[in-house]
């Protein structure tokens, strides 16, 4: 049973911001750190400090002689099953640092040439380098170092999903960066059958690690041993029989080893091909899982937008259907918008059964229109006002949507509805509303969404081509 089902949500997987995780078992998915210190915003870098200031203490520790207190905060990333990913056939156990191989972990940090060279840097590296470290040990180090906020972030997404919190519930070993210690607290959270649960966000997650032995050894190392012996002319140089000389992997290999071991000692005398291949995964971060990758991963149907378009355009406007609406039309901006658009989280709500649906998202685009806009303007968040109305929009609505603007959270909304008859004038509206610099507006209609998702399903790479002539024509 997965996550959505057991709270009944009536959402699978492309309609939500997290990993929807099998609770009997594990997704076959994994945290990426390069995908994690890619982002750009202010939670993504307090992500990538958690996971520098955590290794880095590690590290001092050891070199500095001080191996119990390093073997206990290793200790402390113990196998845990709350997140449930990775290779696990069966039940969910976790694959970390536990108890069991902390130390052999330990010992393998504290005896590497890599960590009493300065090598080692990053928790990333000890997949090159590291005897024993693979990528379920990896992403469960990272789900265990983000506890803190992958906690927060569970209860930001149960909030926004309807998702019913258990108060005072152990939380784990949270990093404290600060501190450099490990605390714990009691923190609502979600209860199954199987126990509690920490979510993830999918735009984090891979189905495999982008650092890899064989391909830094292989595709790295070896190619730069090989142009040395070539220059130097040495023994391993064969001379073929068109007069090319050339040296085999195969036999670079078979004189220096093929394991991690050999590769530290090769990459300590050609440290800048290690830096080489750093910036390279620096500069290349694998993009986030499309719809279909995830579908197929966890076994459910790829998004069914015309089936979403059919169910907008049977709602009628006014209050009766406001809801239904704006479920409808956040639902087809998961998907549309997956990955640039992310974390989601509803502002307010009045009462008097007004329910007003002002749906933050933060902006992590790498490519495409959003990405340009974070580039250009001030849109760290991208606010979306939803408004079922059967009348027309004017002033009172432009100006509620700009006022949850501001210099830190961005200048930048949506303001869906549903027809206008005079849609010059409310475009005039935002413009005003743009030279005033009082944020910057973009429209649709219920017409612009069907029209958004025929693009996406036949020519997705022109998704935002709409969004560009409309920026166009609200700044000039």
């Amino acid at each position: 049973m997965r996550f959505s089902e057991h709270f009944k949500l009536g959402l699978t997987q492309p309609y939500l911001d997290f990993v929807d995780i099998r609770l009997d078992t594990d997704v076959p998915v994994f945290l990426e750190p390069t995908a994690i210190k890619s982002l750009s915003s202010p939670w993504g870098n307090e992500l990538s400090s958690l996971l520098q200031t955590f290794f880095e203490e590690v590290l001092t520790l050891i070199r500095s002689g001080n191996n119990d207190k390093a073997q206990r905060l290793l200790s402390s990333l113990n196998e845990r099953n709350e997140f449930h990913l990775g290779y696990s056939a069966n039940e969910s156990r976790g694959h970390g640092f536990g108890s069991g191989s902390a130390k052999s972990v330990w010992g393998a940090l504290s005896q590497s040439d890599a960590v009493k060279t300065g090598l080692l840097r990053d928790l990333e590296d000890t997949a090159l380098l590291i005897p024993g470290i693979g990528t379920d040990m990896i992403s469960d180090a990272v789900c265990n170092i983000l506890r803190g906020p992958l906690i927060r972030y569970t209860q930001d997404m149960c909030s926004f999903y309807g998702v019913p919190l258990t108060p005072d519930v152990d939380s784990g070993p949270i990093w404290n960066a600060e501190a450099g210690k490990w605390e714990t607290a009691l923190v609502p959270l979600p209860i199954t059958p199987y126990g509690k649960v920490i979510l993830v966000p999918k735009l984090l997650v891979r189905q495999r690690l982008s650092y890899r032995f064989d391909e830094y050894y292989r595709n790295y190392l070896l190619p730069q041993m090989q142009q040395e012996h070539l220059s130097a002319r040495s023994s391993l140089v064969e001379v073929l029989s068109n007069g090319r000389e050339r040296v085999t992997k195969k036999a670079l290999m078979e004189k220096y080893g093929r394991d991690k071991l050999a590769a530290v000692r090769e990459t300590q005398l050609r440290p800048r091909v290690l830096d080489e291949y750093r910036e390279f995964k620096e500069s290349n971060v694998s993009p986030p899982l499309s719809h279909e990758q995830l579908s197929e991963v966890e076994g459910v149907e790829p998004p069914d937008l015309d089936s979403l378009v059919l169910e907008m355009k049977t709602l009628a406007p006014g209050r009766n259907d406001a809801d239904a609406y704006e479920k409808v039309i956040e639902k087809i901006f998961s998907v549309i918008f997956y990955p640039s658009l992310c974390n989601p989280k509803k502002q307010a709500v009045l009462h008097q059964g007004r329910k007003r649906v002002d749906v933050t998202y933060s902006n992590e685009a790498k490519s495409g229109f959003f990405a340009w806009l974070s580039l250009h303007y001030c849109a760290p968040l991208i606010f979306v006002e939803c408004k079922n109305y059967g009348k027309e929009i004017g002033n009172p609505e432009v100006d509620q949507l700009s006022s949850r603007f501001g210099p830190s959270r961005g200048q930048v909304g949506i303001l869906v509805c549903r027809s206008l008859d005079d849609r010059s004038l409310l475009l005039e509206r935002c413009k005003d509303t743009a030279k005033d610099r009082r944020g910057y507006m973009l429209v649709l209609e219920d017409k612009d969404i069907e029209n958004l998702v025929r693009i996406y399903n036949d020519e997705r790479n022109n998704i935002f081509e709409g969004f560009r002539q409309q920026w166009s024509d609200l700044i000039n």
